[in-house]
């Protein structure tokens, strides 16, 4: 059996690979990146690393040649150009002969209102249309998203958000690494959707968490989408970054990523990571 894991170099890619390493050898393991170069130190460790590209469909062909389970991680980018680099990997996909695949979409994708839904609703449809068993990984939100906010606090400021009492499954991204790694390696997950939260907590319940493992006050501040704008465009924000981050905290308002937590455990084999311990990881890290 030979699995392939895309984008091995990036945050949550290089974290599956380490998990997959500690349940088979190296030899049953190929990545597909875009610049091998920025890997070679898998290839050392016996990893077979192809070059894959999601914007030309012809490497995407070579790197999944003989691939039998491949986790397609989703790009970054704007909607259509994800939806566009998603579609390639998928048709390539099919094409190599591909025997399973996994993808990490996003929480409640078919029905969420989140903004950056339509490119992992356009892909769950894609590997659907396939024929070829699949596992819909349902990501809901990396705790790490927030280690700007994180970082504010420790230096004494205030916990910014316009989301209101919106909830949110964190999790750590080790645990959403594991999750998929298990998904990859194991038998029974064939045409399977997966939600994939940690504990809803709103903004407020995750600062009183982080009071905890600081051991002093972290202030919320409840603000207006507006004011948020204007807050992120003074730390320094581009431009173009600011109605993104404006539209997540709408979306976490309006409830968006408040899926109940029912498939982590069941796949993990064990407990997610509790909060306090995740963010006393993070901040030990910082």
């Amino acid at each position: 059996m030979k699995i392939l894991v895309t984008g091995a170099s990036g945050k949550l890619g290089s974290k599956v690979v380490e998990s997959l390493l500690k349940s088979i050898p190296a030899s049953e393991l190929a990545v597909s990146v875009r610049n091998p170069e920025k890997v070679e130190g898998l290839r050392a460790l016996g990893i077979e690393v192809r070059q894959g590209d999601f914007n030309q469909p012809e490497t995407l062909d070579q790197a999944f040649t003989g691939i039998d389970r491949l986790l397609i991680i989703s790009a970054d980018g704007d909607n259509e150009t994800r939806i566009r680099q998603h579609t390639n990997a998928v048709q390539a996909a099919e094409r190599a002969g591909v025997k399973f695949i996994a993808y990490t979409s996003l929480a409640n994708a078919t029905e969420s209102k989140n903004l950056m839904a339509p490119p992992h609703v356009a892909t769950e449809a894609a590997i659907i249309k396939t024929g070829i068993p699949y596992s819909f990984l349902r990501n809901n939100w990396y705790l790490e998203n927030e280690i700007g906010s994180i970082q504010g606090a420790m230096a004494g400021a205030p916990w910014v958000t316009s989301a209101g009492e919106g909830k949110v499954g964190w999790a750590l991204r080790q645990d959403y690494a594991d999750a998929a790694a298990k998904v990859l390696v194991e038998n029974g997950h064939d045409n399977t959707v997966y939600e994939l939260s940690g504990p809803l907590l709103t903004q407020d319940e995750l600062a009183s968490a982080l009071v905890n493992v600081l051991g002093k006050e972290v202030p919320v501040q409840q603000v207006s989408d507006e004011k948020y704008a204007e807050i992120m465009k003074g730390i320094g924000l581009p431009d173009f970054v600011i109605p993104i981050v404006v539209g997540i905290q709408e979306s976490i308002r309006n409830g968006s990523l408040q899926v109940e937590p029912s498939d982590f455990e069941k796949v993990l084999g064990r407990p997610v990571t509790p909060i306090n311990e995740a963010l006393t990881q993070l901040v030990n890290e910082l």
